[in-house]
């Protein structure tokens, strides 16, 4: 298994910022291997910190494999000032914007053809029309091609 490291990645701001999501634990229940990683911004409170989560499971009763990468990002009330008895609200998460990426996997798929599926789904998304280098390290790449999720 992978060792769990820190994810760095670019925001779609219009000055795009680092956010650094830290190793926060690995759950292992049955078939399924959840790592979870979390932002430590000095600015907000724990539960308004970003969170990304990655699973592989193997399905019930089936050879095949699920992965799944969930990138979480809780936006906090805007807090209005303090009442007439001078009472500031605590403060408190509002939504959570969330994206799930899910793969289906059969045991006799190649990590070749995985990384095809992957980086066309990637692309896609990304509006990529033009030739990129396939991106092959990191902890999502590992889990969709090579099955490997944090340890």
């Amino acid at each position: 298994m992978a060792t769990q490291v820190n994810i760095v990645a670019f925001d779609g701001a219009s000055t795009p910022a680092s956010h650094t999501f830290l190793p926060a634990g690995v759950t292992k229940l049955g078939n399924v291997i959840t790592g979870v990683w979390k932002e430590a911004n000095v600015s907000v409170p724990d539960i308004a910190q970003g969170r990304v989560t990655m699973t592989l499971a193997q399905l019930k009763n089936s050879d095949v494999y699920r992965v799944d990468t969930r990138v979480e990002i809780p936006v906090m009330e805007a807090i209005a000032g303090n009442n007439v008895s001078g009472y500031t609200a605590a403060p408190k998460v509002a939504y959570v914007d969330t994206v799930l990426t899910t793969g289906f996997f059969s045991p006799r798929s190649t990590i070749a053809g995985r990384r095809l599926v992957r980086q066309l789904a990637v692309n896609i998304a990304n509006g990529v029309s033009t030739s990129v280098t396939p991106v092959t390290t990191g902890p999502v790449a590992d889990l969709f091609d090579s099955l490997v999720t944090a340890s």
